[in-house]
């Protein structure tokens, strides 16, 4: 029986699925794409490979050996008894969405500091007020809690603003390409927040992260602070954030949210001094995007079939 890519990624074009029909047959491999994951259900009883979002493709899958999510969140991969497969072992496409994201970031962070919510609302009341103070990013005191792909991606745009400095916070005390003023670990973090006017978050989610801004962590932020989360919405107290921001203390722009979707009845939809999106900065709605996770997948493709250890392996214990 032939060896089966199975992939079910509806986002891909006819040029992404030449690419991995190419490169599967090179290597003696058969490329299967499927739309859903119930069309590909009597195929991922053989599959050997899996290239798709869903849990349900671990589930489904007694013969696996390797997932490749082209996420790069793995939050429903890491539950216990996911993969029907004990072989199997779970790869991310974290380096695809380091552009799409750090370009959300700044958009979110100039439309807070120069008041275009404000503004638009003014606009749609055909109004004429131009006197809003604002702020620029320029001499801002910027920490990003995360110094992957995208905190590395954020720190390259924002320095053309000129801030007074960049400080990523990471565990393993490394400057990645050089793009930090500095680096400080998680321990340093309560003495960094007093400091900080724009906070950028991209963490995953996983135990250690978890509320990691607790109501304690957001009270140590000056007033006026900016708090953006790109990362996983376990990472902030969500209630606590929405204490800040109702007072006037804070102001937030999120993408992403403890419970997503975010329930229709929940308090932040209205609340003050917060701009929010719905999980849209790392989409694959971004052609770039999808060309770096199909080249992701590819690269990784040929060190599994060579016997070396692929790149973006995840550790599942620890959830990255």
């Amino acid at each position: 029986m032939k060896r089966t890519i199975v992939t079910v990624l509806p986002a891909l074009n006819e040029e992404h699925r030449a690419q991995i029909a190419a490169a599967a047959e090179k290597r003696g491999f058969e490329a299967l794409f499927f739309d859903t994951v119930d069309q590909a259900l009597p195929a991922l009883r053989e599959a050997e490979i899996a290239f798709g979002q869903s849990a349900d493709l671990a589930k489904s899958s007694p013969r696996l050996r390797w997932l490749c999510t082209p996420s790069a969140g793995v939050d429903q991969f890491t539950v216990k008894g996911v993969f029907a497969s004990p072989e199997a072992v779970l790869t991310n496409s974290s380096g695809a969405y380091g552009v799409t994201i750090a370009e959300h970031v700044v958009m979110l962070a100039l439309e807070v500091l120069r008041r275009q919510p404000e503004y638009s609302a003014i606009v749609d009341r055909r109004e004429w007020i131009r006197s809003l103070p604002v702020r620029s990013i320029k001499g801002s005191r910027v920490a990003l809690l995360g110094t992957g792909d995208i905190g590395q991606e954020c720190a390259l745009r924002l320095r053309a603003f000129s801030p007074a400095w960049l400080i990523g916070v990471n565990r393993s005390g490394r400057n990645p390409g050089d793009r930090f003023d500095r680096i400080v670990n998680a321990d340093q973090l309560d003495s960094l927040l007093p400091q900080t006017d724009i906070l950028i978050i991209s963490l995953p989610s996983t135990a250690e992260t978890r509320h990691m801004l607790d109501a304690c962590r957001l009270a140590l932020l000056p007033d006026q602070a900016l708090v953006i989360n790109v990362g996983r919405g376990s990472v902030i107290d969500q209630r606590a954030l929405e204490k800040e921001l109702r007072a006037g203390r804070l102001c937030a722009a999120l993408d992403v949210f403890e419970q997503e979707p975010l329930p229709a009845e929940d308090s932040l939809w209205d609340c003050p001094n917060l701009l929010m999106a719905p999980h849209v900065a790392g989409n694959m709605t971004l052609p770039y995007t999808k060309d770096r996770i199909v080249a992701l997948f590819l690269e990784d493709f040929e060190n599994y079939c060579d016997g070396k250890p692929l790149h973006r392996q995840i550790d599942l214990a620890k959830g990255y």
